[in-house]
């Protein structure tokens, strides 16, 4: 059979199951997009590249399963980079294919000319430049494999124009990549016996415990022994808020419990983790008495921040269960001792000091520090943590609530505060940090998930960085409620300034700021003040809505902080916490 190179694309996506694409099209990428057209791929226009590469990672998020996004080449895809840069560092699996200037000109400097190949080396996973339609047919299967084998990751694939008209001949279709279960076989017996020795053990969660088989395996793995449990950002909804033994997320904006909990342990069980500056703060001082169980999946990760006493490369769902094994039959051989009352009396105080330390008005600034032109204000915290009872009112079940964040101190609250009860329903940057992620990866969400809905916490700062994006939301008519905190100033930024730079607010706050609710109706998108609206929630989440998009508005003082605060060059128990 004879097919072209932008043929051979669109076909092996279909046959790897893929069914939306998102992006934009340029001079040399229209061969492809020509082809999408006669396709049964459903295309997402979205206003700007980047938004293309967060809305598959909302699509991954998830689903777990590789996502496609598109660009042209020069500016669109290095508008496209930021996107996928972010999904290295979150390893999250997305597939990036872009076109390129015809290979007789690459070199030449020639219009809309950029090394993609050489720019994206660095960000992603892998990266390849085809240079000939022949190998799209194995270049393709290889981005699914390579995407998803081991630690996930993005893959990019730059096409030239040429080879997407050039024809080639070949037999048959190559077969897709599907992924094959190995085995894992391990003796966790060492494992076992470490833990059964231990006094005060903390089961410590990152990225890699955040799927559905790996959160069953961590929740049948606490039932063996009782043990405080703390999540970095990445982990939250691998274990249910509400478990007693909780104590919430580590690090610099970590609860007190969280981080008394891993500086007090004496053995830590690491689960696809890989202790990242805002978690651990200072390395010495993050748990300087404890033994390191590291599970992770990359290898590169064991050992490379702090060393472990016994560590196992796999995935967690594959490792836990071993572990839980091996703990059982530990348990059985051994019989009640004092170590398993000291164990329960460990988790009690953990909770206790939870208890002590845990409170929604932590960071509320004081009466005579509050801004006068926010003196009716809502307090942030109480504002998030009751959204999924009030969508509950509004005929949308908890369970059926998926949220998204952008970055800074709207992000942290809902970290802190937003009942997160399982995995992959907080979809939020992590390693990157990246401002204006919110609301294209909650289109991303809508398109996978399109029975719930989707909530997108942002602030006036970030929403401005995507903001173009209502127009592809509104044209898709998604179930999505962005709710804005607006403040007048980079909040995080603000924060950072008052606490470590004597106040000193140099352009962290908005001179001329917009009206937001306004924007959002120019885009045909209804827009409610929260503020004069008390009864907002029953708009943004009636699950009868025809037109489904809700943007709401909600002032805070932009004197609220976000607490506890760890200090640049201290222990995370040192942390700022009135």
């Amino acid at each position: 059979m004879k097919k072209t190179g932008a043929e051979i694309i669109v076909k092996m996506l279909e046959m790897h199951g893929v069914k939306k694409v998102a992006g934009i099209p340029g001079g040399s990428i229209l061969p492809l997009y020509d082809e999408l057209s006669r396709s049964n791929l459903h295309h997402v226009l979205v206003r700007q590249e980047q938004a293309g590469g967060f809305i598959a990672q909302g699509m991954a998020r998830t689903t777990g399963v590789p996502a496609v996004c598109l660009a042209t080449s020069g500016p669109g895809a290095m508008n496209l980079l930021t996107s996928v840069a972010d999904a290295r560092c979150d390893s999250i699996p997305i597939i990036a294919i872009t076109g390129q200037v015809n290979t007789n000109l690459i070199g030449t400097d020639a219009f809309q000319e950029a090394d993609t190949f050489g720019l994206s080396f660095p960000i992603t996973k892998h990266s390849m430049m085809v240079k000939s339609a022949k190998e799209l047919l194995t270049a393709i299967p290889k981005a699914f494999e390579i995407c998803m084998t081991g630690r996930p990751g993005p893959v990019l694939i730059d096409v030239p124009r040429n080879v997407q008209l050039e024809t080639c001949e070949f037999e048959k279709w190559p077969e897709p990549y599907k992924a094959q279960k190995e085995k894992y076989e391990e003796d966790f017996s060492a494992a076992a016996k470490m833990i059964l020795a231990s006094k005060k053990p903390v089961l410590y969660l990152g990225g890699g415990c955040n799927s559905p088989e790996a959160s069953k395996a961590l929740r049948d793995f606490i039932k063996t022994v009782r043990m405080p449990v703390v999540s970095s950002l990445m982990g939250l909804g691998a274990i249910p808020k509400s478990n007693k033994d909780f104590a919430g997320m580590v690090g610099m904006h970590g609860s007190y419990s969280a981080n008394v909990a891993m500086h007090d342990s004496d053995l830590v069980i690491a689960a696809g983790v890989r202790f990242d500056d805002r978690a651990t703060g200072v390395v010495s001082k993050f748990c300087p008495k404890a033994k390191i169980i590291h599970i992770d999946i990359d290898a590169a990760e064991i050992n490379k921040i702090i060393s472990a006493n016994l560590s196992y490369v796999a995935k967690v769902e594959d490792a836990i269960p071993l572990l839980t094994k091996a703990l059982e039959k530990a348990c059985k051989e051994e019989k009640e001792n004092d170590l398993e009352k000291e164990r329960e009396n460990w988790c009690n105080k953990i909770i206790e000091v939870s208890a002590n330390n845990t409170s929604n008005q932590c960071g509320v600034p004081k009466a005579e520090e509050k801004n006068k032109n926010f003196i009716n204000s809502v307090n942030p915290r109480t504002f998030i943590e009751s959204v999924p009872s009030l969508a509950e009112k509004a005929g949308t079940k908890k369970t059926d609530l998926l949220v998204t964040t952008d970055v800074g101190q709207h992000q942290m609250w809902a970290a802190q505060y937003y009942p997160i009860e399982e995995p992959r329903t907080f979809l939020t940057s992590g390693s990157l940090g990246t401002m204006g992620f919110g609301l294209p990866v909650a289109i991303g969400a809508a398109f996978a998930n399109p029975d719930k809905r989707v909530v997108c916490f942002s602030g006036d700062g970030s929403i401005m960085m995507n903001i173009q994006e209502l127009a592809t939301l509104a044209e898709n008519n998604l179930n999505v409620t962005v709710i804005v905190f607006e403040n007048g100033t980079l909040g995080m930024v603000y924060q950072q300034q008052k606490f470590l730079f004597d106040k000193t607010y140099s352009a962290s706050e908005f001179i001329a700021s917009p009206d937001l609710l306004k924007i959002a109706q120019g885009f045909g998108i209804e827009a409610i003040d929260a503020d004069s609206e008390p009864d907002w929630y029953k708009k943004a989440f009636d699950p009868k809505r025809k037109n489904k998009p809700c943007f709401v508005r909600v002032r805070v003082d932009p004197e609220e902080t976000v607490l506890p605060f760890v200090p640049g060059g201290k222990a995370n128990i040192d942390s700022i916490r009135d």
